[in-house]
């Protein structure tokens, strides 16, 4: 096994993760997204001849303030069989040289894997450490969406499901959107995160990801009524799963229920494509039973959304959550000092 010198072209690269099933966050496209907003991609990749064995897509961010260096982040990768020992252990290797190349002072990793106590074992024996930040959400709803439509209503709580179904009766009209509803789509985004107190991207952000990402492996749906807009979301996927990545509402018409009916929209069209998978992409990381517990009572944070997103009767999944390979450790304790003054995040 030999480490490819030269980086993969974006259509052998996107074939891998594809046919390895690895997350869209692994794709070149993302790795252009990121790249126009203030990150510099890599893509490492180990195998033999032209064959991908096993690689990642790393995102580099520079330090603050001029100093020297920066974090290498690898998206819900790398994208290895973690069971490979031999192969672990080459693009490790691969892994570290580029980081070392790239000046960083530690590399973040957040695996696709499921949490377990085995995982975890793998990852400190390899030289990493739980990270004290994450950048994705740890833990998320996934939605089944096989079966008919109606097993996949049946599926969910039967208030979820009645609000699914009011918003036609209400006169919602639910369409698929252009290049030309992205700017009603960022007044909503902004919309929300001012209500709920949570950071969105810039126009021009959401912008891009759609040229780079639809038709083939996005959609930007939008409900409306008497033709103002009142929500919009926009919908990735990859394979057999789909993520539900940003949406937004505005403040008025609320009880005509806009979002039920945009997210049933989004589940046929990932239906469509083949997806049997419907990730609704981050709620509080805490058990189920705490949520549960807590989130008619909590609208901090994620625990805003959880409320929505539980009645769409999907499971509650984890990953292994972030995991960081420190390479300089004093910078990395500024780092986790800077993290600590912020409260973490």
């Amino acid at each position: 096994m030999a480490l490819d010198t030269k980086r993969p072209t974006p259509e052998v690269w996107d074939a891998f993760v594809a046919s390895s099933k690895g997350h869209i966050l692994q794709t070149s496209e993302w790795s252009t997204l990121k790249s126009a907003f203030g990150w510099r991609d890599q893509v490492v990749a180990i195998g033999d001849g032209s064959m991908i064995r096993a690689g990642a897509l790393i995102l580099y961010k520079p330090l603050p303030f001029h100093v020297p260096g920066s974090l290498a982040y690898i998206p819900r990768g790398p994208i290895v069989d973690w069971n490979d020992s031999s192969t672990v252990d080459a693009l490790l290797r691969a892994i570290d040289g580029a980081a070392h190349a790239n000046r960083a002072f530690a590399l973040k990793i957040e695996p696709e894997e499921r949490d377990s106590k085995s995982m975890g074992e793998l990852l400190r024996a390899l030289g990493f450490r739980p990270s004290p930040q994450t950048i994705q959400p740890a833990r998320t709803i996934m939605i089944d969406i096989t079966g008919s439509e109606e097993d996949i209503l049946m599926r969910m709580s039967q208030t979820t499901r009645r609000k699914v179904r009011t918003g036609a009766k209400k006169g919602i009209e639910v369409r698929r959107g252009s290049v030309s509803d992205l700017h009603s789509f960022n007044s909503l985004m902004h919309t929300t995160g001012s209500r709920n107190e949570f950071g969105v991207h810039s126009a021009e952000y959401y912008r891009m990801a759609y040229d780079l990402f639809a038709p083939d492996h996005a959609a930007l749906f939008i409900a409306s009524y008497e033709g103002r807009d009142l929500a919009g979301l926009m919908v990735f996927a990859l394979g057999d799963t789909a993520w539900y990545f940003y949406g937004g509402s505005s403040n008025e018409e609320r009880e005509r229920m806009p979002t039920y009916g945009l997210q049933w929209e989004a589940i046929r069209w990932a239906r469509e494509r083949g997806c049997t998978r419907y990730d609704l992409w981050g709620i509080p990381d805490e058990d189920e039973a705490k949520l549960e517990a807590e989130f008619q009572t909590r609208s901090d944070g994620l625990w805003g959304v959880y409320g929505f997103k539980r009645g769409f009767g999907g499971e509650v999944l984890r990953t292994v959550g972030a995991w960081d390979r420190v390479y300089n450790p004093l910078i990395y304790a500024g780092y986790k000092a800077v993290l600590a003054g912020r409260g973490g995040d």
